[in-house]
C-alpha cells in the first residue's frame, strides 16, 4: 500500500486529505504556515461534520479518521512516503520547490500526482528533478465528494508512475480519465469555459437571465447528461440531425477569444461572484448554507462507498 501525502494545506488539501483518511490511510499534509495548518485541521473538520449531519459518516469515522491525519510545516515528514499528491499554488517557482522538497525527504521512487489544472504537464514535467515520477491527477471540488479525477501523462511519465496511480485512485473510488498529453483547461475546464462564455454571451444580448440558464442546464442538460454521456446522447440523436442543428447553431455561437464585457465590468467594479457578495448573482439573497449543501449533495451516494475507518 502507498504510503500517501498531500502538499498544500489549501482548500484542496485539506480536501484530498479527507478523502483518503476517510478510506482509512494515513495521511500527511504539508503547509507552509502555523494559520495555514489550523485552517486545514478546521477544513477537514468541516468536512467530516458535514459528512456526519447527512447521514454518511459518524462521530465514531470522524474521530478515527482525525487520527490517521498528519498536519505539519516540516517537509522532513515526507520521509517513507511513496505518493504525494502535490496541490499547491499555479506558479512554477512554488511547484518547483516543492519538486525538489519531495525528492530530497520522499521516497526515491514516490509518486508526485500534481493537482494542476492549467499548467502543461510538460511544464512540470521540467521542473521536476525526477520527471518519470511525475504527472497529473487534477480532481474537482469538493475534491473528496466529486469522484472525477484528469489523470495527465507527459513525454517522460513512466508507465509504472500511470499504474500506481490509478491504482490508487481505484482505491478511492475515483472515476478516472487519461489524456495522453496536456491541452488548456484538460478535459471538464475546456466544457466548462464553452459554457460559460456562450451564456454570458447570452446574457450580454438581452436573450434571457442567469437565474434561467441555471434552471436550463440544472433540469436538462446537467440531468441528461448524468445519466447519458455527452457523446452517446450524440450517436442516439444522429449525425443527420445534429449536423442540420449545427448548421442553424453554429454561424450563430459566441466565439470571441477575448474576456466578455460582463467579467470585465466585474474586474473593474470589484462586483467578481460569491466571495465579493455579489457578481451574476447578489449573493447576499442567497441562502450559504444551502448553497454548500447542494454543491455536495450529487455526490452522497459515492461517500456510502468509502471504506472508513
Amino acid at each position: 500500500m502507498e504510503k500517501i501525502a498531500v502538499y498544500g494545506a489549501g482548500t484542496i488539501g485539506s480536501c484530498e486529505a479527507t478523502l483518503i483518511i476517510g478510506h482509512g490511510l494515513p495521511c500527511t499534509v504539508i503547509g507552509h504556515s502555523e494559520a495555514g495548518l489550523e485552517r486545514c485541521k478546521n477544513a477537514v473538520a468541516q468536512n467530516w461534520d458535514d459528512l456526519i449531519a447527512h447521514g454518511l459518516a459518524t462521530p465514531s469515522n470522524k474521530a478515527h479518521a482525525m487520527a490517521l491525519l498528519k498536519v505539519t510545516n516540516d517537509p522532513a515528514a515526507l520521509a517513507g512516503h511513496t505518493f504525494v499528491f502535490e496541490a499547491v499554488a499555479e506558479g512554477a517557482p512554488e511547484k518547483q520547490a516543492v519538486y525538489q522538497a519531495i525528492a530530497r525527504y520522499a521516497a526515491e521512487d514516490a509518486v508526485v500526482a500534481s493537482c494542476s489544472s492549467s499548467m502543461d504537464a510538460e511544464i512540470l514535467a521540467g521542473l521536476s528533478p525526477r520527471p518519470e515520477t511525475l504527472l497529473i491527477a487534477h480532481p474537482f471540488q469538493p475534491v473528496h465528494m466529486l469522484p472525477l479525477v484528469e489523470v495527465v501523462r507527459h513525454a517522460k511519465t513512466a508507465p509504472a508512475a500511470i499504474e500506481r496511480t490509478l491504482a490508487l485512485l481505484e482505491t478511492l473510488h475515483r472515476q478516472v480519465v487519461v489524456l495522453a498529453h496536456s491541452v488548456p483547461g484538460l478535459l471538464v475546464n475546456r466544457f466548462a469555459q464553452a459554457l460559460f462564455r456562450e451564456a454570458i454571451y447570452l446574457i450580454e444580448q438581452g436573450v434571457t437571465s442567469a437565474a434561467d440558464i441555471d434552471r436550463a442546464v440544472k433540469y436538462a442538460v446537467g440531468m441528461r447528461y448524468a445519466s447519458i454521456g455527452l457523446l452517446e446522447y450524440f450517436d442516439a440523436v444522429g449525425f443527420g440531425l445534429e449536423s442540420t442543428i449545427a448548421g442553424n447553431v453554429y454561424p450563430d455561437l459566441c466565439d470571441t477569444k477575448q474576456l466578455q464585457k460582463t467579467v470585465l465590468d466585474g474586474l473593474a467594479s470589484g462586483q467578481t461572484g460569491q466571495a465579493a457578495g455579489k457578481g451574476l448573482y447578489d449573493w447576499s439573497e442567497k441562502d450559504s448554507d444551502d448553497f454548500r449543501l447542494r454543491k455536495q449533495s450529487p455526490y452522497f451516494d459515492g461517500v456510502r462507498e468509502w471504506t472508513m475507518p
